[in-house]
């Protein structure tokens, strides 16, 4: 209890000083592309594990995303494992609060290699929407992408990782499958009394679709009896473009929608006993794409994790 109430202060302030982590889609916390994965031959890991995670990011205009998840693993055996993720998400901000359940994912893991020197694994899943992301003002005018609490889209994902005592490789690919039922464009909030100055920071999003993501983890550990921690980076290349429906009704690709966003990642870990810890993920966004109509953008973030394994 000594130890943990020492910890709390430097997780809190943590938090709201330090900035960007993954603003992706949701593919770099699954699977084998999840940051400071275990590498351990000594003790028996393939535990069933919840993880209960909190998270607050600030973006790049006044709405504040904050999001609570339950993220459950189950090893199915020595070298297969299936994740769910259940997320509930709110918003705030000046257009609008919203709040609900957010994008639902599930991923199966496979150990395909392992040895005393690295472990190799193979993710595959999804992602299923919660609504068609379609929410709406009090006033009824249809709100940008960052306040709504789903992509609104199926996604396929898939992974690939590499482990060993020091260094965690990863590599991901994320494609939605279909566009979103998002109306937002400026015209819609002419009849508004917001600043259409304000209302033309964020980028349209009507029915978007999103473009094809690649990311790449490369993560350097260090680890110690109980503590440990992560130092890394994360480039997520969108490589095809987002596309949305114009004013006209036609199709169009926003400029700017495709390309690099990079971070740097810290993360830091205590663990009480060889079945539960609290998990401290920090980063600093260094690159990031100059249109965003997916409201991906985060300008700061922290994540927060209590995890429980037990065996099954």
């Amino acid at each position: 209890m000594k130890k943990l109430c020492f910890l709390l202060p430097f997780v809190i302030s943590s938090s709201i000083l330090l900035g960007q982590g993954c603003s992706d889609a949701g593919f770099c916390t699954m699977g084998a592309m999840k940051p400071d994965q275990p590498f351990s031959k000594k003790i028996a890991l393939k535990f069933r594990a919840i993880d209960l995670n909190f998270y607050r990011g600030t973006t790049t205009l006044t709405p504040v995303v904050y999001v609570a998840t339950a993220d459950m693993s189950f090893s199915l055996n020595s070298r297969n494992s299936f994740q769910i993720k259940l997320p509930y998400q709110a918003v705030t901000g000046r257009l609008a609060n919203t709040s609900g359940m957010g994008d639902v994912s599930l991923c199966y893991t496979r150990n395909m290699y392992t040895s005393d020197k690295f472990d190799l694994n193979l993710s595959v899943g999804g992602k299923l929407p919660s609504n068609k992301s379609d929410l709406s003002s009090d006033e009824g005018f249809p709100l940008p992408m960052y306040y709504q609490t789903s992509l609104g889209t199926y996604d396929l994902i898939s992974g690939l990782s590499l482990i060993n005592r020091k260094w965690l490789f990863a590599t991901g690919v994320q494609v939605a499958l279909n566009q979103n039922n998002n109306q937002f464009l400026w015209g819609a909030w002419k009849n508004s009394d917001e600043d259409p100055a304000y209302i033309e920071k964020y980028a349209k999003a009507k029915e978007l679709k999103r473009g094809v993501d690649v990311m790449v983890r490369i993560e350097r550990n260090f680890r110690f009896s109980r503590l440990n921690f992560t130092a890394g980076l994360l480039p997520i290349y969108r490589i095809t473009n987002d596309e949305i429906t114009g004013g006209t009704g036609n199709r169009v690709k926003p400029e700017g929608a495709k390309g690099l966003a990079l971070s740097g990642i810290f993360s830091t870990g205590y663990s009480f006993n060889a079945q539960s810890g609290i998990k401290l993920l920090l980063g600093r966004k260094f690159a990031q794409r100059t249109e965003n109509p997916d409201g991906l953008t985060r300008h700061f973030v922290s994540s927060f994790t209590y995890y429980y394994r037990f065996k099954g």
